[in-house]
């Protein structure tokens, strides 16, 4: 059996990578908050060693008492087996057949909460997941399942879950190792095997996000009618529950001492994952981009943001505030100004805090050509003085990212797509795969290469050549990259409407039609999109290598050079720095 193949048929092992702490990034947007009408949400899977390839399973039939083993996903360890399912769907990336959609970002949270004993990790729970359910609230219940049955192996977790009808925000946290064993077997086990957590239903015509901090605060206590507990989970398909939570939530943080208080007064985020300056400034900061584009108001969040957290006796409504909650945090989510569109959603992931007193492209730190990243750490110190590195939306170390679009007007198969990219966002052009396509596009495809493989057809690493040649020169190199990428995604966008009417055309006659139809217009797009940056890359190489800017010369054998220099605020800080050591002599004759 050859490498590649066998890298695709191990189950998770094609992601052996762990992702860093303050990654990823996710934004939720409803049907009634979507310029057509579709659900979306985004996902950035930021890690400096995270692999950009796309997964995927094909749906598939077992036969009963199969098992499958189970890796974690960010390294690769085995963490054992779980029964396989009697019936699995395809999935594309993080969006299966039924245009159900789930992405995540890690808060961590209270480190004594991790289930050391665990089978399920937060990255499984995911893929299981896409390939078991047919709509957000089973895929909830799925979730809860399969990590009380085999334990939650993962820190903290705030997952985004969206069908083509509603979006969810489910955030989740272990609840510890406590071995114990039993008299008749002898067998250890952990008595706190599961999690404790909370989903909420975000409103139709809202927004939400959500950024490696928990976001999930207050919500209403169990009627049996809105809100239920996991003990009444054969509610969860009615259409009036909006809030579902761990029947133990509340009660394990009240036997750690964590909370004290009346039920309808407990924050899950405050409790297991209390916000700090970092889950402030690297986190919520980007949930608050998000939401100041959409809607007014945003400023008086500002000062949180920054990291100023408040913490005093009363909130602003005057109720007690007897376990010190932070008191300025922003709400889960917002009523946005104006709906929001696909190209919206993939310009958020864009954002890297420009316009706001912390663009990091405005400062000196960004260089003589206004980079608007920096390298890692996060923090460091000067003369024993702490800073901080901004941790915008967009970053660097991005694996993959995408936009996922459920069409609830259009049958399953042809209603779901998952706009999906490589690397850096600013740099990546987001493609249209649809969801029910049953083959990888071979740029993209799992096994292409690897964090330490190159790979001469890899989408991944055109694009971080791409973005990496730019970041030499962000202030001149970007705007040609930023200008093919946007023609590209124009394109997609506007031929979708088209795409769409054809695939119905075959879906009316012959559904395998449709979805093989779809599956070769999603891999031409990919096709396109590498052929398209591999010209790029040469282009760009040519034209700024050794400090020069070369344009062709119609006519002659030399193209024009020019020499840009560097900018005025950093040369004259270069003279501040050298004194006279620089300074031509004579100077003025």
């Amino acid at each position: 059996m050859n490498k590649k193949l066998l890298v695709v048929l191990a189950f998770f092992l094609a992601a052996m990578t762990p992702l860093t702490s303050k990654a990823c990034t996710n934004y939720l947007v409803t049907k009634g908050a979507s310029v057509d009408g579709s659900t979306m949400i985004t996902y950035a899977a930021d890690s400096h060693v995270l692999y950009g390839e796309l997964y995927h399973w094909g749906a598939g039939e077992h036969p009963a008492g199969t098992l499958m083993d189970v890796y974690e996903w960010d390294t690769g360890k085995y963490l054992g087996k779980i029964s396989q399912a009697p019936r699995t769907y395809n999935v594309v990336g993080n969006m299966n057949e039924f245009q159900v959609s789930i992405g995540e970002t890690t808060f961590g949270g209270r480190p004594e909460l991790v289930d050391t004993t665990g089978i399920v990790d937060y990255g499984s729970l995911i893929y299981l997941t896409l390939q078991r359910a047919t709509s957000a609230r089973y895929a909830i219940k799925i979730m809860s399942e399969l990590v009380n049955e085999y334990g939650y192996y993962s820190s903290g977790e705030s997952f985004s879950i969206a069908d083509k009808n509603e979006v969810w925000i489910l955030e989740m946290i272990g609840k510890g190792t406590q071995m114990k064993t039993d008299k008749k077997t002898k067998k250890s086990f952990n008595a706190n095997k599961g999690a404790v957590w909370v989903a909420l239903r975000i409103p139709d015509g809202y927004v939400s996000g959500h950024a490696n901090q928990a976001r999930i605060m207050n919500f209403p206590v169990a009627d049996g009618k809105r809100s239920i507990t996991s003990a009444e989970m054969q509610k969860i398909y009615d259409t009036n529950v909006e809030v579902v939570y761990a029947a133990d939530v509340i009660s394990f943080a009240r036997s750690k001492g964590w909370f004290v208080g009346d039920d309808s007064e407990f924050s899950f985020s405050d409790t297991y994952a209390p916000v700090d300056f970092g889950g402030a400034r690297f986190c919520d900061i980007r949930v608050w981009t998000m939401f100041n584009k959409v809607t007014p108001g945003m400023d008086k969040y500002w000062d949180y943001v920054k990291g100023n957290i408040r913490h005093e006796d009363k909130f602003e409504d005057g109720r007690p505030n007897p376990n010190k909650y932070a008191t300025n945090r922003m709400p889960l989510w917002v009523k946005p100004e104006k709906k929001t569109s696909v190209n919206d959603m993939m310009m958020y992931m864009r954002d890297y805090l420009q316009g706001t007193e912390l663009d990091m492209s405005q400062d000196f730190g960004a260089g003589p050509h206004q980079m608007p990243y920096r390298w890692r750490p996060l923090t460091w110190k000067v003369d024993g003085v702490s800073y901080v590195n901004e941790r915008a939306t967009a970053t660097q170390q991005t694996g993959f990212s995408f936009v996922s679009q459920a069409r609830s007007w259009l049958p399953d198969a042809v209603g779901g797509i998952i706009w999906w990219g490589v690397d850096d966002a600013n740099a990546t052009v987001y493609m249209p795969l649809y969801s029910s396509m049953t083959t990888s596009p071979e740029h993209i495809e799992r096994g292409n290469g690897a964090m330490m493989e190159w790979s001469e057809t890899s989408l991944f690493w055109i694009t971080n050549m791409i973005s990496n040649l730019s970041y030499t020169r962000y202030n001149m190199i970007q705007p040609e990259v930023t200008n093919v990428r946007d023609g590209l995604e124009k394109m997609f966008i506007e031929r979708t409407s088209s795409v769409d009417d054809a695939a119905m055309k075959l879906y009316n006659q012959d559904k395998s039609a449709a979805i093989a139809f779809l599956t070769d217009y999603s891999t031409d797009q990919v096709t396109r999109t590498f052929n398209t940056y591999k010209v790029l890359y040469q282009e760009m190489f040519m034209k700024y290598m050794d400090g020069n800017m070369k344009t062709r010369n119609p006519g002659h054998q030399n193209p024009i050079v020019k020499h840009p220099g560097y900018s005025d605020q950093f040369l004259r800080k270069v003279a501040e720095e050298t004194g006279d050591k620089l300074k031509m002599s004579g100077e003025g004759h």
